[in-house]
């Protein structure tokens, strides 16, 4: 790779890192070719991109954007996972992930600028997607709707109920 190649490499990463929500790095040395396309393949669902960078390119891509805190963590095999729609997803797969097979390990994340430990990417694993909170929010919404109708529904069954038990009562 010739030194073009590196500053345009460069140039499209520090771009990609200030665009995006969330962005984890990982440390993938140990995992075999089918656990690394597995992960590639759950990742690409999620629309997550993920892909393996040069320490140095990657640090030189940090500077000067909200991620630079990540430099110190740019050593051994790193693969990036680069967010923009749900920082969820990708925290929960990658730490899903990493507690399935002991090989790889999460190393550090940056979500809206603000750097995240290895801890705090599991607590964010540990919330609902955000198809989840939606589908929670809209059954809020729905609730007293639903309510009321059934509280409208109520008054014509119970008069019915009635009417049918008084007829029952002048048959006997």
């Amino acid at each position: 790779m010739n030194r073009t190649e590196k500053e345009q490499i460069v140039q499209e990463l520090a771009q990609r890192l200030r665009e995006t929500e969330a962005i984890f790095l990982a440390d993938y040395r140990g995992i075999n070719v089918e656990q690394a396309t597995q992960l590639r393949r759950e990742l690409t669902q999620a629309g997550v991109e993920y892909r393996v960078v040069k320490n140095n390119l990657l640090k030189l891509a940090a500077q000067d954007t909200p991620s630079e805190e990540l430099q110190p963590y740019c050593a051994g095999p790193t693969a990036i996972a680069l967010s923009g729609a749900d920082p969820v997803a990708p925290a929960k797969i990658l730490s899903k992930f990493a507690k399935e097979i002991e090989a790889f390990e999460l190393k550090a994340g940056v979500l809206s600028g603000k750097f995240l430990t290895v801890a705090e990417i599991s607590a964010l694993a540990e919330l609902p997607s955000r198809d989840e909170l939606l589908a929670k929010a809209l059954s809020s919404m729905n609730a007293p709707i639903t309510n009321f109708v059934g509280t409208m529904a109520a008054v014509p069954r119970s008069l019915v109920q009635v009417l049918n038990a008084i007829g029952q009562n002048k048959a006997a």
